[in-house]
């Protein structure tokens, strides 16, 4: 419930920041897990903290290694839930399953066994992914009809892996199944929730250079708006970061029940389709478009994936944004910041 202190771990990431944002704005004390005082500073600096000025409602614990055998015991002291945002992310790398798989899993199992020795602990929400109950060869690679849930998880995959997300996703979808086997078998005190986004998009205030607008995953729609073309697709399934981060707080409620999980999609079952950001910009921002600083000659591919997520509007008493708030967040802080590095190309 608001005014209890809450742990944040992936406090710098995207997603972790505005939840942090989103989860003091609704009353809670939070304690953000940082790699380091430099870290803890980013957020400090931030617009959105600097207005709240939280005060002593925030506070941060330094965990400079997330896999180390009781990385988060002392993290956890105190607090009534924890929020596991932290999670490595889709890069290229030489072995995926030292790199991607493995930690995925010993962040998460980290995380549990840490909650099980904090008797004040009450629930952990955990950020899992659509890819964790979509299976890679059947929907992100082939072509399907079905329609997927949340609720309905799969088996765990084996490599090899063919490329960063692949192995994303296969680490997504163990993390999902040890945390399941982990309420099963350990029977905590405490329950747990698990949130399935697509791709999230959304305006990211960490980031402070228009040149590196396009990390995370907000290249997927605003890549195509500067030019780039990709020839593969991404699976058309996305929601506002704002809505992923909203959905983790309101899911510290004790009202909503525990061990159960939430998909977010915006757009309908259906999805969204990538390439829409073009129009969205063309219509919304025509002299930016007209003077160059947004050229609308990419292309970005569309893979459709039906998910159905409309229970998690109904459960939490929520409505997703649709893709143009999310283009257009994204594209007025790139203008934004155009505007403030003086320079008016696109990159």
């Amino acid at each position: 419930m608001a005014g209890e202190l809450i742990l944040v771990t992936g406090a710098t990431g995207h997603l972790g920041y505005r939840t942090v944002v989103l989860a003091l704005k609704a009353g809670y004390k939070v304690r953000a897990a940082v790699r380091s005082q430099a870290k803890a500073e980013t957020i400090l600096t931030a617009p959105s903290i600097k207005t709240l000025a939280p005060g002593s409602k925030l506070d941060f614990i330094i965990v400079p290694d997330i896999l180390a055998d009781g990385a988060y015991n002392d993290a956890v002291k105190d607090v009534t839930a924890i929020l596991h945002i932290a999670s490595p992310l889709a890069v290229k790398t030489e072995d995926y399953e030292r790199d991607i798989i493995s930690p995925a899993i010993k962040g998460t199992t980290n995380i549990l066994n840490a909650a099980a020795k904090e008797p004040s602990v009450k629930r952990v929400v955990i950020t899992s992914s659509i890819v964790a109950v979509v299976p890679w060869a059947e929907a992100i690679v082939g072509e399907t009809t079905h329609v997927y849930t949340a609720d309905k998880g799969i088996p765990d995959p084996s490599g090899p892996y063919e490329q960063p997300f692949e192995a994303y996703a296969a680490a997504k979808t163990k993390a999902l199944n040890a945390t399941k086997i982990f309420v099963k078998t350990e029977k905590p005190t405490f329950d747990v929730i698990n949130v399935m986004p697509g791709f999230f998009v959304g305006k990211n205030e960490l980031i402070t250079d228009a040149k590196d607008i396009l990390s995370g995953t907000n290249a997927a729609a605003f890549a195509p708006i500067l030019g780039h073309v990709s020839d593969h697709a991404y699976p058309g399934s996305m929601q506002h970061v704002d809505d992923v981060a909203k959905v983790h707080v309101l899911s510290l409620d004790p009202k909503v029940e525990g061990n159960q999980d939430f998909g977010i999609q915006a757009g309908g079952t259906d999805g969204i389709v990538w390439g829409d950001s073009l129009e969205i910009v063309e219509r919304r921002f025509p002299e930016a478009v007209k003077d160059g600083r947004l050229p609308l000659n990419g292309a970005q591919p569309t893979k459709k994936i039906r998910y159905d997520t409309s229970r998690t509007e109904k459960v939490l008493g929520i409505k997703f944004q649709s893709y143009e708030d999310a283009i257009v967040s994204v594209t007025e802080h790139y203008l934004e910041l155009l505007e403030k590095n003086s320079g008016k190309s696109g990159l």
